[in-house]
């Protein structure tokens, strides 16, 4: 299962995490969101201990999105040692985000 982030834990688990970051900016409302949602939760799954992947609801979590400049959602934004290295915007199977996500392991 992903990790939640959230405004108050951001720098700490993703900002300052040594392993590659994977977060998925979502809302409830958004139908493609929950389309990428289960994808997210696999990979969470599947990179345990290799790679720290999460969900961030940009909705009850204003200050990151606008920090990061989310406009559109799903917004994925690959993270590591505090700097965006990739991002994917809107839905996009599992086999694209797992390249991405291998490329910076």
């Amino acid at each position: 299962m992903a990790n939640v982030f959230t405004d108050a834990n951001f720098e700490t688990e993703v900002m300052k995490n040594d392993k590659v970051c994977l977060v998925d900016f979502w809302a409830e409302w958004c139908g493609p969101c929950r389309m990428v949602g289960p994808t997210v939760d696999q990979l969470a799954t599947e990179y345990a201990g290799k790679a720290n992947i999460g969900k961030l609801n940009v909705d009850e979590n204003p200050n990151v999105s606008i920090q990061f400049g989310i406009r559109n959602i799903p917004a994925i934004l690959f993270i590591k040692n505090g700097e965006v290295v990739d991002k994917q915007i809107g839905a996009a199977p599992k086999s694209v985000l797992e390249a991405k996500l291998k490329a910076h392991l």
